[in-house]
């Protein structure tokens, strides 16, 4: 990417973020280093790295351009050696921090949970920071899907035993045939398959944290086998009659309403009452908008990483149209939604309109695409609800029409001939 004045260059930055910028002083419409303030301001800092050069090799000039900014110097004449030796070690710095990062977030298993600036989040994390001080008490999160549950209870996890496993066991997934095996392990010859003796998690888990995700799930034959081991820690495999200790934390999660469940009787009252030791409510995010851009922010640097983007930032109007809207599903759906724009946006901004929200103008969308389709009581054909569907689908994505084709599964001239389509 060449840029032969400053005017030029702040059109090509705002295109594409670079990693590396090699800037002469002398422009023909300005000094380069007073633009090197505004360059870094357009383009993150943490991957950019700048390159002065310059005729004025003295070093007053010198400071000053590092004070701005830059991360290297250089004095015209350049030896094309010498710049191409500093560019490359400038750009194996930058690959260098970023295997690091990568590394570091792999290594932690975990998104690193962002400061909470709402005052009801902020409740919540100083009630876990209170629980992490009785290591084996049982904590119950409550909040609705996506609300970051499993990012709490690893929060938790790391003020208490940050070096022992956190263990993730999702009780919805588990088959009922093999749940007790899996949790609490197996001698050689319980079962057909079982050829050797094997732990269970909750073994695995000694020390540390075993996270029961989607607790309301589990079916209440299997609920039966989890008070026992609530109480003290004590167990014993499958097939085995020797008793284990496991000094495990249980950190149990759900969306489901457990009182209710208890009163209709679909889920254990004893079971209840040995997780509720703390329940902890966690708020929807619509209820914590103040965290909305902090989340979002720290979202974008995570998946840029992941998919080996250049840095993004947010528009202002971005910003604004992710606050108005309420995020039914909550923090899992503010990732699903930026994923989605920075898959599609090239640039060092993402525009609004690559957000896809559901009421863009910030008003709340549906409760549902069917409640946007049938009204109450309202009996519609098949080729009907095609028709409303296709409409419903092509509104959302702001009148794309070959979009909407893609999103509706048919070729663009099918979803031209279709009725009510003008």
């Amino acid at each position: 990417m060449l840029a032969r004045s400053l005017l030029e260059a702040r059109i090509r930055v705002a295109e594409q973020a670079p990693d590396l910028v090699i800037l002469d002083r002398r422009l023909p419409d300005g000094d380069g280093l007073q633009f090197l303030p505004e360059l870094r301001a357009l383009v993150p800092t943490c991957v950019v790295v700048v390159v002065m050069v310059t005729a004025h090799g003295d070093i007053a000039s010198a400071v000053d351009a590092m004070r701005a900014g830059a991360a290297d110097y250089l004095a015209k004449p350049v030896e094309l050696a010498d710049l191409v030796m500093k560019a490359r070690r400038s750009a194996d710095n930058i690959r260098l921090r970023d295997r690091l990062e990568a590394a570091e977030a792999e290594l932690s298993g975990r998104r690193r949970m962002v400061a909470p600036q709402a005052p009801a989040m902020r409740a919540v994390t100083e009630m876990l920071a209170r629980i992490s001080a009785s290591p084996r008490s049982p904590v119950l999160l409550l909040g609705e899907t996506g609300a970051g549950k499993e990012v709490l209870a690893r929060h938790l996890h790391e003020l208490t035993a940050p070096r022992a496993p956190f263990v993730h066991v999702n009780c919805a997934a588990l088959p009922d045939t093999t749940f007790e095996s899996e949790l609490f392990g197996h001698e050689r010859g319980a079962f057909t398959d079982a050829r050797s003796a094997r732990r269970g998690l909750v073994e695995v888990a000694s020390g540390g944290t075993l996270f029961l995700d989607e607790m309301g799930e589990l079916p209440q034959p299997l609920q039966a086998k989890l008070p026992t081991f609530l109480d003290s820690g004590r167990f014993r495999r499958l097939g085995g009659t020797a008793e284990l200790h496991s000094s495990a934390r249980v950190v149990a999660a759900t969306n489901r309403d457990l009182q209710a469940q208890v009163a209709d009787g679909t889920f254990r009252g004893d079971l209840w009452y040995r997780l509720s030791v703390f329940r902890v409510e966690i708020p929807p995010l619509r209820q914590r908008r103040e965290d909305i851009l902090p989340l979002a922010d720290g979202i974008l640097e995570e998946l840029r990483r992941e998919l080996g983007r250049k840095p993004v930032g947010l528009f202002e109007r971005t910003r604004a149209r992710l606050i108005a809207y309420p995020f039914p599903g909550n923090v899992r759906e503010l990732h699903n939604v930026l994923e989605r724009a920075l898959v599609m946006e090239r640039g060092p901004q993402l525009e609004p309109d690559w957000l896809q929200l559901p009421g863009a103008d910030g008003a709340s969308p549906p409760t549902s695409p069917a409640a946007a389709l049938v009204g109450p009581g309202e009996l519609v054909s098949m080729e009907e609800l095609e028709r409303r569907h296709a409409r419903y689908v092509l509104e959302q994505l702001g009148v794309r029409r070959m979009e909407a084709a893609r999103t509706l599964g048919v070729s663009y001239p099918t979803f031209l001939k279709r009725p009510g389509e003008d």
